[in-house]
């Protein structure tokens, strides 16, 4: 008889925890969504120079490392793209790209060919993104994204 409650309790309490992953996953599931959405509209706002949508999207200490290398926060990279120092023709997607959910942070890696300039620089070519999201009262933004160059072996 003791074996039987014993069983019975396991397995309340496993079905208890596989409910609670399903719930976590489920909401990892609407948050890579939201976060992909979100992706999207940044790279519309940064090809139509939409200065107010990026305001929103990057972060007070929002910071970029580019290409070469060099850092910009949120008021460099509005100044630069409200002078036309930075101007993307394309941007555009080379391999599936991978969000990962970590709570209210998420991290979002791929490859992306870019056309355009970075502070005044011409920097076309294939890239290795990372992006880091966090979400807060009015939704997600990038406090933190990096460009490296993608050399031929």
């Amino acid at each position: 008889m003791k074996h039987i409650v014993y069983a019975a309790i396991l397995t309340v309490a496993l079905l208890s925890v596989g409910r609670q992953q399903s719930v976590a996953q489920g909401a990892d599931t609407a948050a890579e969504q939201e976060v992909r959405q979100t992706i999207e509209k940044y790279r519309t706002a940064l090809l139509q120079k939409d200065a107010a949508t990026l305001e929103r999207i990057w972060a007070d200490d929002y910071a970029f490392t580019n290409g070469a290398g060099e850092i910009h926060s949120k008021a460099d990279r509005l100044a630069n793209l409200k002078s036309g120092a930075t101007s993307l023709d394309s941007i555009s997607e080379e391999e599936d790209m991978k969000v990962r959910i970590h709570g209210n942070v998420a991290v979002a890696t791929s490859r992306v060919t870019i056309k355009g300039q970075y502070s005044g620089k011409q920097t076309s070519g294939q890239y290795r993104t990372i992006h880091v999201w966090v979400k807060g009262a009015t939704g997600w933004q990038l406090v933190a994204n990096q460009l490296t160059p993608v050399t031929a072996k």
